[in-house]
C-alpha cells in the first residue's frame, strides 16, 4: 500500500493508482497508517488550499504545485501577477471601499465589467455595468470593486494546460444576449479552428505563472489574445463532449510521471 500515490482532495478519485484519503482540517482526523502514507509520499496529490503551503515547507512535492492554490478563485492576485509579467490582460482596476469607489467613472466609461474579485465561479458574481443603477448595485456586493474593460466579444477559448502541455482546448461560445461565456450560464462548445497563437499564449502563461494545472481562458479582440483567468478548479464537460477520459488522463500521466 505504501506504494500507491497519495491525494488528499476528490479530484483523482476515480483513479485506480491513487488513494484519496479526503481531507482532515484536524491530523487527528486520520488513522496512523494514512498518516505515514502522507509522511512517507514523495508527491501529495491535489493537496487543497489547507496544506499546500504545509507540504511546501516540508519540502514535500504537490501536485498542483503551492502556487496554484495562491491564486485560485482570487482575481486580483491574477491580475497583479498578469501584468508584472506583462501578460495581456484587459485593462483593469480594483477600487477599494466607499471612497475609491466614487472614482470609477474617472477611470472607466459604460459598458464595463464588474467581478466579485474572490470566491466566485461559474459566471456567478460577473455583472455587465451598463449605467449608475447597475454600478450602484454592484458597488452594494463587495467591498472591493473589480472593475475591468469590456471586450466585445461572443467566445472565448479555454485551454488546459498540465505540467507545462496543452492537454485540451475549446471555444466557449456565450448564448444570443449573454455576454458570459461560461457553460453554467448557456454557453456551447465548438472544437473548430482551435488557434495555435492562443494555445500557445495559454501555455505560456502557465509557464511564467508556474501553474501546473490550470484552465485558462484566451480571448481574441482588437486584433490580438488576451487572457482573461486562471481556473485551478475547471470542469470537465469539455473533455467528455471531445470522448476524452479525464481520468484515464489523469492515471496515464500519473503512470508516465508527467505529474
Amino acid at each position: 500500500m505504501h506504494n500507491k500515490r497519495i491525494a488528499l482532495g476528490s479530484r483523482l478519485r476515480r483513479c485506480k493508482n491513487v488513494i484519496t484519503l479526503g481531507v482532515r482540517t484536524n491530523l487527528s482526523g486520520y488513522e496512523d497508517w494514512q498518516l505515514e502514507l502522507i509522511r512517507k509520499s514523495d508527491v501529495i496529490y491535489y493537496p487543497t488550499a489547507f496544506y499546500a503551503d504545509i507540504f511546501d515547507t516540508m519540502g514535500k512535492r504537490t501536485f498542483p504545485n503551492y502556487h496554484a492554490y495562491k491564486y485560485a478563485q482570487d482575481k486580483i492576485k491574477q491580475t497583479a501577477l498578469f501584468n508584472l509579467l506583462k501578460i495581456p490582460h484587459p485593462r483593469t482596476r480594483v477600487f477599494y471601499g466607499n471612497h475609491q469607489k466614487t472614482t470609477i467613472l474617472d477611470h472607466f466609461q459604460f459598458p464595463f465589467v464588474a467581478k466579485i474579485p474572490r470566491g466566485s465561479a461559474l459566471g456567478r458574481g460577473v455583472y455587465l455595468i451598463r449605467s449608475d443603477t447597475d454600478l450602484a448595485r454592484y458597488n452594494q456586493l463587495t467591498r472591493a470593486a473589480y472593475i475591468q474593460e469590456y471586450l466585445n466579444i461572443d467566445r472565448d477559448l479555454r485551454v488546459v494546460v498540465i505540467r507545462g502541455r496543452a492537454v485540451h482546448a475549446y471555444w466557449r461560445i456565450a448564448r444570443p444576449g449573454e455576454f458570459r461565456t461560461n457553460l453554467s450560464q448557456g454557453a456551447t462548445i465548438s472544437f473548430d479552428n482551435i488557434p495555435e497563437e492562443g494555445v500557445a499564449l495559454a501555455v505560456n502563461t502557465a509557464r511564467l505563472c508556474q501553474l501546473d494545472d490550470v484552465g485558462l481562458d484566451i480571448c481574441f479582440c482588437r486584433g490580438r489574445y488576451w487572457v482573461l483567468e486562471a481556473n485551478m478548479k475547471y470542469g470537465r464537460e469539455g473533455f467528455r463532449q471531445a470522448g476524452i477520459d479525464y481520468d484515464q488522463l489523469m492515471h496515464e500521466m500519473i503512470e508516465n510521471g508527467e505529474i
